[in-house]
């Protein structure tokens, strides 16, 4: 078992000012509230017409693609959703935090002597294509997201069907694979029987950070398991607020926040301050492990 501390990012809304389609939207002329209108329509539409359920999460990704088939989207590929990433705008403080939280274990002796170190992730029901091309990449460990399969339509390479989804309750998987170690050691399949003692990041050395409630099946795996949880809310949003205020109160998050990072803002603070915590008692465990083993000096009777 590595001593590693993971800390586990949603993306929208998150680490990013709105959705990473938006820029997207803008581009092509397109009305992002109707887009985002039609498909909160789409699940009893397709109920009604087709007595078919769909998922929820995962349903803006197929009216997406009709947006291409349909010229709407006319060249858009995995490169160019690359090049979208680059416009997003980031919160106050990121990707800052992500290097200083690295750093600050890192450079500490009392820690550097067990190895102990900081992981950043993302765990997004976005487009993974879009993430990779923003810089946090720098500083990210891994990444899950959607992911679409090109095609050729009319001469052009295109964005044409879903590979890989992930949703609000599959975040779960991307967070046990995190536990066994699977993003550094594929050849781990994130069904195998790996004992406790043996995975990489325990639990209790993880960190869930996002921002409401689809975010539940998340922060319910990691709280129950001994690891952190917090929220985000954007700044003088009152309905944000009183959701993540929610979350506190049914027991989901320990705590939350204005999605400001910057040096002393208490999102900052309060990572910071926890990824210490995680640290010293990784150390701890350390020394008194060490201690143990150790047998006593034979003496002359």
């Amino acid at each position: 078992m590595a001593n590693v501390i993971a800390v586990i990012w949603d993306f929208d809304k998150t680490l990013v000012d709105g959705y990473m389609q938006d820029p997207i939207f803008s581009h092509y002329g397109v009305d992002g509230n109707q887009f985002w209108k039609e498909v909160h329509e789409l699940p009893e539409k397709y109920l009604r017409e087709q007595g078919v359920r769909v998922n929820r999460d995962t349903i803006y990704l197929n009216h997406f693609l009709r947006y291409v088939r349909e010229g709407v989207f006319p060249d858009l590929n995995n490169e160019k959703l690359k090049t979208f990433g680059r416009e997003l705008q980031f919160y106050p403080g990121i990707p800052e935090i992500f290097e200083k939280t690295k750093r600050m274990i890192a450079d500490d002796p009392h820690y550097k002597e067990y190895d102990i170190k900081v992981e950043h992730y993302i765990v997004s029901t976005g487009m993974l294509a879009v993430i990779k091309g923003t810089a946090i990449m720098d500083y990210v460990d891994g990444v899950w997201g959607n992911e679409l399969i090109e095609d050729e339509i009319n001469g052009r390479k295109v964005i044409a069907e879903l590979g890989y989804t992930i949703d609000n309750t599959s975040k779960t998987r991307a967070i046990f694979e995190i536990n066994k170690g699977v993003p550094k050691h594929p050849e781990i399949d994130v069904n195998s029987k790996v004992s406790a003692h043996k995975r990489r990041v325990p639990f209790e050395n993880m960190i869930y950070i996002a921002d409401g409630p689809s975010d539940i099946p998340a922060f319910s795996l990691v709280n129950k398991n001994g690891g952190s949880t917090f929220a985000i809310y954007p700044k003088g949003d009152a309905r944000a607020f009183r959701q993540v205020e929610q979350l506190r109160m049914d027991g989901r998050i320990h705590t939350y926040a204005e999605a400001d990072y910057r040096e002393g803002t208490t999102a900052q603070l309060w990572i910071c301050s926890k990824i210490m915590d995680i640290a010293e008692r990784i150390r701890q465990n350390e020394k008194k492990s060490i201690t143990e083993s150790i047998s006593k000096v034979p003496i002359h009777l």
